[in-house]
């Protein structure tokens, strides 16, 4: 009885570059279905989880930036050196709506703000920088506000963004939103925030953070 041959047939081209093209598809979408995301400045998704009790425990630091202002009637900054301790503050406001040179000052729940004009005292900074210069920063707050935490004293919204970051805070008549983030001693820091109240605006960048040694204060 005569054998039949069986003959193996390759597959077609087109056929196995269609099973190539399936193959590499599936590992594609598993390597995303893995992937954490990243922005161009680092941040990956638990990144802030994973130093939130650093960035608590961060509230002895300084502050070198600029302070933009903005309402209906003007439109202007000033440059702020700002020393923070945990029962002490001190800021140096200098520029247009600083008026010069202003040295606002905290301490065991007593304000003072000191310029050419004098030196001056109030309940809260608020009331003093309005008293004084017209306007005031959210001063209560800001300690926490800058470190993209918030205060503790009052009810508050916080969202977040693709990777866990704070993104938008509601909080005290305030919306802070959270423009931008810097990388600092192991923790990421905001770098540029827009505080807005009513018809206020305030842009806050940050150009240094600094350690500030407790010491003398």
């Amino acid at each position: 009885m005569p054998t039949i041959a069986s003959t193996c047939i390759p597959p077609h081209p087109l056929r196995r570059a269609s099973r190539l093209v399936a193959c590499a598809a599936a590992l594609l979408l598993a390597g995303c279905a893995t992937q954490v995301p990243q922005d161009e400045g680092s941040r990956q998704a638990g990144d802030w989880d994973a130093q939130e009790d650093r960035v608590n425990d961060f509230d002895t630091w300084t502050l070198v930036g600029k302070a933009g202002l903005r309402t209906p009637d003007e439109n202007t900054s000033a440059n702020l050196d700002w020393n923070q301790h945990p029962h002490y503050f001190r800021m140096l406001i200098s520029g247009p709506f600083g008026g010069g040179r202003n040295v606002l000052e905290g301490r065991e729940g007593r304000f003072t703000l000191s310029n050419s004009e004098g030196r001056f005292e109030a309940e809260t900074p608020e009331a003093l920088m309005e008293e004084q210069l017209g306007w005031a920063l959210p001063v209560s707050a800001m300690p926490d506000w800058v470190r993209g935490l918030p205060g503790g004293n009052d009810n508050y919204q916080m969202e977040t963004d693709e990777f866990g970051f704070p993104s938008h805070l509601v909080q005290a008549g305030w919306e802070i939103d959270y423009r931008d983030w810097e990388r600092f001693e192991g923790m990421w820091l905001p770098r540029r925030l827009v505080m807005n109240y009513d018809d206020i605006r305030i842009t806050l960048v940050v150009n240094e953070w600094r350690s500030t040694d407790e010491e003398g204060q």
